[in-house]
């Protein structure tokens, strides 16, 4: 999306080139276009993380993040680096600095971030592929809210060599795409080495009794699963996870704990740098202690591995969202509000380290939903085509 007499909207781009950076020629992803999302390293430009007092502190990068490289490797091309939420702490998409990206499949709503510039240069069109990252939900939320495709991928799988952290428990890499064969082809590339396809797979629904969804979204994605089983997949009735409140609890204490350690002696000497919801976040965040981060990960330990027996080859399915897109302009209390429903539902992809694909299975009058498929470890691009074959077939 471009401005006539200003270029770029800055809302969704930093910077920009015809491109960027050129990927090599002949590969398999040649002429699709990339948006970089402001946290990966591209030599000879900075990372401003959304927050404009880093970016003026920063050099160049000498050297380009891996998964950058990977993709022009093969053959796609860098045409921009886009914006993202400050310092990547939200799943919102706003941004007090730069301003909100729009959200064409939602006009006035929210992009849904942390990845929010990228995914607003795939569904405008100038990128085929927005490269992007996911700790809390910011691959699966900015698909949710536009229409798209996203694959939150295996902890640790892609390499986080050159991308600024957040809280490297569950920093991941993932791809934003306008549809499945596209993002199967950047996970392709991004994992050259992972299983293309799984076994036999059966379907499992989480309970959400404790996510405290709205009664209509709840029954559209209800809706979607019994076109699944209709569709000949074969969809067991529920996987309990627990408490999903208490579970987001657990992530929120020891992604707060990270998020501090990984900036807050920046802030600290910045102390105006922020906007206010994010700088409030933080706050919170630097009075979680060592000792309740400890305790929360041993927690967490106990429940993943009943989590890991109990969903043993069963793909997860529950929504990528709380909501359609809010509005852009809602008051921060109630986008609080949507912030932690959405949470209960993404903490699962983030304490267990397993990959999701957010696919876009339903449309209610307020906008696009996504369906979240979450698949055991290293399953990453076996798990978006079955998403895609899931598509295929209820279409």
């Amino acid at each position: 999306m471009t401005h006539p007499d200003r270029g770029p909207d800055p809302r969704v781009w930093r910077e920009t080139g015809d491109p960027l950076v050129a990927g090599v020629r002949g590969g398999p992803l040649s002429g699709h276009t990339v948006a970089v999302k402001d946290l990966f390293a591209v030599a000879g430009h900075r990372v401003g993380g959304g927050v404009p007092a880093f970016l003026a502190e920063q050099a160049p990068a000498a050297a380009t993040a891996p998964a950058v490289t990977a993709l022009l490797d093969a053959g796609a091309d860098v045409v921009g680096i886009a914006q993202t939420d400050e310092f990547a702490y939200s799943v919102a998409g706003r941004n007090e600095h730069y301003g909100t990206p729009p959200n064409p499949a939602v006009p006035g709503g929210l992009p849904g971030g942390s990845s929010s510039g990228p995914a607003s240069a795939v569904a405008l069109g100038p990128a085929t592929i927005g490269l992007g990252t996911d700790t809390g939900g910011s691959i699966r939320v900015p698909a949710s809210y536009q229409g798209l495709w996203g694959l939150r991928t295996t902890h640790g799988a892609v390499p986080v060599d050159g991308v600024l952290p957040l809280a490297p428990s569950y920093d991941t890499v993932g791809w934003l795409t306008r549809d499945a064969d596209t993002l199967a082809a950047a996970a392709r590339a991004g994992l050259a080495d992972a299983p293309q396809h799984g076994g036999d797979v059966r379907f499992a629904i989480v309970d959400l009794g404790t996510a405290g969804l709205e009664p209509h979204v709840e029954r559209a994605f209800r809706r979607t699963v019994d076109a699944m089983i209709a569709a000949g997949f074969a969809v067991d009735e529920a996987f309990e996870p627990g408490d999903l409140d208490e579970l987001r609890e657990l992530f929120r204490i020891t992604q707060s704990r990270e998020a501090w350690l990984s900036h807050g002696a920046w802030i600290e000497a910045h102390p105006d740098a922020l906007g206010a919801e994010i700088a409030a976040r933080f706050a919170a965040a630097s009075r979680v202690t060592a000792g309740e981060a400890s305790e929360a990960r041993e927690e967490i330990a106990r429940w993943r591995e009943r989590v890991e027996t109990d969903a043993a080859g069963r793909v997860l399915l529950l929504p990528s969202a709380s909501s359609p897109a809010p509005a852009a302009d809602a008051p921060a209390a109630s986008l609080e509000v949507v912030r932690t429903a959405t949470l209960r539902l993404t903490c699962l992809a983030g304490l267990t380290g397993r990959p999701a694909v957010s696919a876009p299975l339903i449309s209610l009058p307020a906008g696009p939903l996504g369906v979240s498929f979450v698949g055991e470890r290293s399953t990453d691009v076996a798990l978006a085509l079955l998403a895609a074959s899931v598509a295929a077939r209820l279409t």
